[in-house]
C-alpha cells in the first residue's frame, strides 16, 4: 500500500527531480508531484510525495518535517483526499418564460 504525502512551504525553485532526491532518503519513492499554475506555469509552493509503504512515509515525515530545503523550512505530513467541489457555472432554468 502506497503511502502520499504533502509537502507545504516548498521553494517555487524546487522541482519534481529535487524532491525525489530527497525523500529516496526515507525509502522508495514510488512518484512526485509539483502542482503548477495554471496562468503563470509556476510551481505553487507545494507537493505530494508517494512513498512505497507506511513505514517509509512515517520515517519521511519524522525526517523531513520542518528540515530547510532550499531556504524553506518545510511542512511535511499525510496528504488527505480531496473531498469534490460543488457548484460553480449553473445554468438558468427556463420557466417558460
Amino acid at each position: 500500500m502506497n503511502q502520499k504525502l504533502y509537502i507545504g512551504n516548498l521553494s517555487f525553485r524546487a522541482s519534481e527531480e529535487d524532491l525525489k532526491s530527497l525523500f529516496s532518503e526515507a525509502g522508495n519513492v514510488q512518484s512526485v508531484k509539483i502542482p503548477l499554475d495554471s496562468y503563470s506555469g509556476r510551481s505553487r509552493g507545494f507537493g505530494f510525495v508517494e512513498m512505497s509503504s507506511p513505514s517509509e512515509a512515517e520515517r519521511a515525515i519524522s525526517l523531513f518535517n520542518g528540515k530547510t530545503f532550499m531556504d524553506r523550512t518545510l511542512i511535511v505530513s499525510q496528504a488527505h483526499t480531496q473531498k469534490r467541489k460543488e457548484g460553480g457555472f449553473r445554468r438558468k432554468r427556463n420557466r417558460g418564460r
